[in-house]
């Protein structure tokens, strides 16, 4: 077995919490060196992007149509895009202490995720190609480098590629050593937030799978250490296309990576203070580092929703409930389908991997039970097999299957980490992936890729609950050998990556919301 799919392996093996365990961190909170969520560039020209929530979106419902318009690349357009995708959706405060909420969700808020552009020659922000780093603080660019380019006739008008890294750094202080698998799911949660924002506008996004880690990181200047601390990486993710019109074809790449060769002109801000020390996330990281996989491009499956906010009302609601009304729990059927046949969308342009396994508490017209939703058909079979021969298969819906009926309240707050929020909503669930052969035949940069889809399904749970006026709460902590044991799974032929719940959110009245840039010079 490939070195680095075995490294994989123990990774995800040593990362796994228990009844007698959890995944090692440090067991407390180091506030004092807590990581900065903002990475800044010092050196670099800043570019002011104009706030773009005076401007009209469509309603959440046409997103999923074609009856969007497509809109033109101006500076207006790339700041909508950016603010409704990575933006500060919110401040929060407790009369003491600010902080800030974005539109893409992130574990414990700690964001480790960072974006950049690449842009053609654009009135308002360069005569030239252009590299340029989001920063959210202030909702500007922050222009790394800039060059000719000819790459631009070669592709749709208006069109221009986003990337996507992490500093894994700002999830190990809090996590410790499961801390990459946080840092991934947040990768996930970026694509479908910035998947969701290019739609507003009537824009096409692609995930280019032929581009390696080390080509992203040559693009981003990520290589070039004299412009980092030393003890910090910040790793390469996914690169994107954004377009108005669909395109498949090959890019010549070499184009750009021709001219990113030289040292930047700028020093990234250290995140933290003093930084802990995690081999074991150093071996994850570096056996990860590879090519994407490849696979076989999915068919998109749309569904019919009914009329609802306008998007950026949306988006800029998100929020992740830290506490259920247990006493209004209850939701419709309706709703509970839309909401589950809103992530059979193949996020990543590829096949599905994973399937969701629900705890079903208050649904109207269903039981009290244990359900699973299969978003991959020919994965039916296999779970079958694998899992009880207890379970009954009982069709409730296009690829919905109830398993077993009964109260499973306790069960789904106990895997949870004992967390009340897991059995006091409507529903929570555990997005089961396959596991061990996505990883041994496409290699261990497919681990990530199997996160990124988990996350992006959290992503569009958030947006569909925040339409149907609902609340949810993406969740990391779960025992995972728990799960497995529940579903009747003895082998990591699918495993368990994320877990979730959704139901009506109470939140606390003490804490004050403010509207974001209002103090933006």
């Amino acid at each position: 077995m490939d070195k680095n799919v075995q490294e994989v392996f123990h990774y995800h093996e040593q990362t796994k919490h228990s009844h007698l365990r959890y995944a090692k961190s440090l067991g407390y909170m180091d506030w004092a060196n807590q990581p900065n969520p903002y990475r800044t560039y010092q050196g670099a020209l800043n570019i002011s992007l104009p706030l773009a929530l005076e401007y009209p979106t469509p309603p959440y419902h046409l997103l999923f149509t074609n009856e969007v318009p497509a809109a033109p690349l101006l500076i207006n357009s790339i700041s909508q895009f950016l603010q409704f995708s990575m933006g500060v959706s919110a401040i929060k405060s407790n009369g003491v202490d600010d902080w800030d909420l974005r539109c893409n969700a992130s574990s414990g808020n700690l964001h480790p995720s960072e974006v950049y552009l690449i842009l053609p020659p654009m009135q308002g922000v360069e005569t030239q190609t252009t590299i340029a780093h989001y920063l959210p603080k202030n909702h500007s660019l922050e222009a790394l480098t800039s060059f000719e380019s000819h790459l631009w006739q070669t592709l749709p008008q208006d069109s221009f590629f986003v990337a996507i890294s992490s500093i894994v750094y700002r999830e190990v202080w809090k996590y410790g050593e499961r801390a990459f698998r946080y840092t991934q799911l947040d990768a996930g949660h970026v694509l479908r937030a910035l998947e969701i924002s290019a739609k507003v506008l009537g824009w096409k996004c692609r995930v280019l799978d032929d581009r390696s880690d080390a080509d992203i990181a040559q693009l981003l200047g990520l290589g070039q250490r004299i412009r980092f601390d030393k003890n910090e990486d910040e790793i390469p993710e996914m690169l994107l296309l954004i377009s108005k019109e669909d395109f498949n074809e090959k890019i010549a790449f070499s184009q750009l990576l021709n001219h990113t060769q030289n040292t930047y002109n700028s020093i990234a801000n250290p995140v933290a203070l003093n930084y802990q020390k995690w081999a074991l996330i150093k071996k994850i990281e570096e056996a990860t580092f590879s090519s994407h996989s490849v696979l076989k491009a999915a068919k998109l499956k749309s569904i019919a929703r009914e009329a609802t906010f306008e998007s950026k009302k949306v988006i800029l609601n998100r929020r992740s409930a830290q506490k259920m009304d247990k006493e209004h729990s209850h939701i419709s059927y309706e709703n509970f389908m839309t909401l589950l046949n809103s992530t059979k969308e193949s996020f990543n342009g590829f096949e599905n991997a994973v399937n969701l396994v629900l705890f079903v508490h208050d649904v109207a017209e269903l039981k009290q039970g244990l359900y699973i939703l299969v978003r991959h058909e020919a994965h039916k079979s296999q779970l079958m097999k694998l899992m009880s021969d207890s379970f009954l298969w009982e069709k409730r819906a296009d690829d919905l299957y109830a398993l077993q009926y009964g109260d499973f309240k306790s069960l789904s707050k106990n895997i949870s980490c004992n967390q009340d929020i897991a059995s006091e909503g409507a529903f929570s669930l555990g997005m089961l992936s396959a596991f061990s052969d996505e990883i041994i035949t496409h290699g261990a940069h497919r681990y990530k890729e199997l996160y990124w889809e988990c996350g992006a399904i959290g992503q569009q749970l958030y947006l569909e609950a925040t339409s149907l006026g609902l609340s949810a709460t993406g969740i990391g902590c779960f025992l995972d050998d728990s799960f497995h044991e529940l579903l009747g799974l003895q082998s990591n032929a699918f495993q368990s990556l994320y877990h979730f719940t959704i139901g009506r959110g109470l939140f606390d009245a003490r804490v004050l919301s403010k509207k974001p840039y209002e103090n933006r010079e």
